[in-house]
């Protein structure tokens, strides 16, 4: 039984494309331009949502760094309360950590999944190779899968950020309960009405404490199994590597399928398909 009354622990996945002012490739990609001042901004976003969690009563505060190379976040500049995981191959990929330790989960950072009008750089797990992931028929965004690996452990996630599409597939996915932020709005997939950055950090502070202190309201998502999940690439190359592991079906040129009851398993192998089809 988690001990709430004494030790209350909090699961941060931070990803990029959601971070307030962050629109264009050359911000969230390592080596461009206006990097350095991506991962600044990731850093201070990840920063209000620690302290929030901390204004709740959070004794434990583990971030993991869940964007591209997952080496983004500023270790010197990050608040000296939150336990981070930084750096790449992780088997849980953008929830590297979670487990049923946690009475919280928290999304900073979100984005849309692919096609998603007004989506700030939409896609999923991989914009190179990916066009949809659909579980039990439900097409998901990366929020939707990462939330269902965390349901598995009976970890709610309480609180997601991001762009306004980003909130109400959180809405959408999640339910009503799940409290959003949207930080920027789309005026098209690298174009954005964004918040000023006090009120963004501010507000990401105060809805991270509000939302873990109601946590007792929001219910972990989980789906039923067997666990089926669609994969659709967005060349028929992307899928020839893939289907060559046992248990994946080929649907089509560009579709694959597989099924388990093993919900961390899949999730592992659906990071394995995506890296197989960048191949």
């Amino acid at each position: 039984m988690k001990q709430q009354q004494q030790e209350l622990k909090v699961y941060i996945s931070v990803d990029m494309e959601g971070i307030t002012g962050l629109v264009e490739r050359d911000q969230v990609t390592r080596g461009d331009i206006d990097y350095r001042m991506g991962r600044r901004l990731m850093t201070q976003e990840t920063n209000a949502a620690v302290q929030g969690a901390i204004d709740a009563g959070a004794t434990y505060v583990l971030v993991n760094d869940s964007h591209g190379s997952m080496l983004n976040i500023l270790i010197d500049e990050l608040h000296p309360a939150a336990h981070l995981i930084t750096g790449h191959t992780k088997q849980f990929s953008m929830m590297e950590g979670i487990d049923e330790i946690f009475d919280a989960a928290v999304f900073i950072g979100y984005h849309a999944r692919p096609g998603t009008t007004g989506g700030i750089l939409d896609h999923t797990y991989s914009s190179a190779t990916v066009f949809s992931i659909k579980i039990n028929g439900i097409e998901m965004p990366e929020l939707g899968i990462n939330a269902w690996l965390a349901g598995h452990y009976g970890v709610p996630v309480v609180f997601v950020s991001g762009d306004k599409t980003t909130c109400e597939q959180t809405a959408e996915i999640l339910g009503n309960q799940v409290m959003t932020l949207a930080v920027k709005e789309g005026v098209g997939r690298s174009a954005a009405k964004n918040l000023p950055l006090e009120t963004a950090h501010r507000l990401i502070r105060e809805k991270t404490k509000e939302a873990v202190e109601k946590r007792g309201g929001v219910q972990p998502y989980t789906l039923s199994m067997p666990y089926e999940f669609e994969i659709v690439f967005l060349k028929s190359e992307n899928a020839d590597n893939p289907s060559l592991i046992p248990g994946v079906e080929r649907i089509d040129g560009r579709t694959i399928r597989y099924k388990s009851d093993n919900a961390p398993e899949a999730f592992k192998l659906m990071c394995a398909l995506v890296a197989l089809s960048m191949k």
